[in-house]
């Protein structure tokens, strides 16, 4: 049976008396894209970079492919592509000169007309073609991204960690990435943090939550989403008052929260009969000339929500 691409056993990590990381347990199955999701200060980038051996753990260990990554360091970081979370490169090289450093540094050497396709394959995968000759001092912050992004890619690894890889990218790079990430699945593990809760529903197999230094949740996405929300969303316009009042007076309607969108109003009803709901709310709502129903259906459960609810938990709230 083949190793994970990542595992994790009881990882802890204290500065001083600030304790990071408390017994963390984490386990990435080859092929598969990760999500790393977590508030600010939980212990993302620390534990990257424990697994990138740049921090030696106060307890426990990690493991890329089945190399423990600080007895066998060099063997397991040679599988591996890491972005950091803030990229630095020699100013005055170039794009392609940056690039063909890093590739040095990995094991076996590439011919050269081999490299400079690889080269100029990577720098086109992030949309730097253009840009090759460029220096990187003079590149801008989302080219700078991009170019971390070509570098932890060059030595075609067979496990990407990626911290916050769309940061400073515009919506279109956003697009690029994602696309990109997606077409490594199933051949190329990838490992990557981020704060943009709708990249990762859209391209992630699995989603590990880390809040307060531990693993609040790991699994596949589909079982934080499967989940009933028990409401309903109702997007309405016109004199909607009348309604929402007549509709809040219901005794299967145990809520009904409101946000302003423009000259409509979109309603999350949560009720306590699931069925009474779907049986007669619409009805009650058309029933209403002063208003038109714009949207009407189930609510659907987003990653948000389940990430809001296990990192609320954690904190016991």
């Amino acid at each position: 049976m083949a190793a994970p691409a990542l595992e994790i056993h009881d990882l802890n990590k204290s500065f001083g008396r600030n304790e990071v990381l408390h017994s963390i347990d984490l386990t990435v199955p080859q092929g598969s894209i990760c999500g790393f999701l977590g508030p600010n200060g939980a212990g993302k980038s620390t534990t990257m970079k424990i697994v990138m051996g740049l921090l030696r753990p106060s307890g426990g260990r990690a493991l890329v492919f089945g190399r423990d990554v600080h007895r066998d360091g060099v063997g397991a970081r040679a599988q591996v592509g890491y972005l950091p979370q803030h990229t630095r490169f020699h100013p005055y090289r170039n794009c392609r000169e940056v690039l063909s450093y890093v590739a040095h540094l990995y094991p076996g050497r590439r011919p050269a007309s081999e490299l400079r396709e690889l080269i100029d394959e990577k720098l086109d995968a992030v949309g730097l073609a253009d840009k090759a000759n460029r220096r990187a001092g003079a590149l801008s912050g989302g080219e700078a991204q991009r170019l971390g992004l070509a570098q932890a890619l060059i030595a075609e690894p067979a496990l990407l960690i990626l911290d916050e890889p769309a940061a400073s990218l515009d919506p279109h790079g956003r697009q690029q990435v994602l696309g990109l990430l997606d077409g490594l699945r199933g051949h190329t593990t990838v490992f990557y943090s981020t704060h943009i809760l709708e990249d990762v529903q859209r391209v992630s197999d699995i989603v590990a939550i880390l809040a307060n230094g531990r693993v609040a949740a790991l699994g596949p996405i589909e079982d934080l989403l499967e989940a009933p929300t028990g409401g309903w969303t109702v997007r309405i316009a016109g004199q909607v008052a009348a309604a929402r009042e007549h509709l809040e007076a219901q005794p299967w309607v145990s809520s009904l929260t409101t946000r302003v969108r423009g000259d409509q109003e979109l309603w999350t009803v949560d009720v306590t009969d699931d069925g009474t709901a779907a049986e007669l709310m619409l009805p009650l709502l058309l029933s209403d000339e002063s208003c038109d129903v714009m949207e009407f259906h189930r609510a659907e459960r987003t990653l948000e929500d389940a990430y809001l609810e296990v990192v609320e938990a954690s904190h016991g709230g």
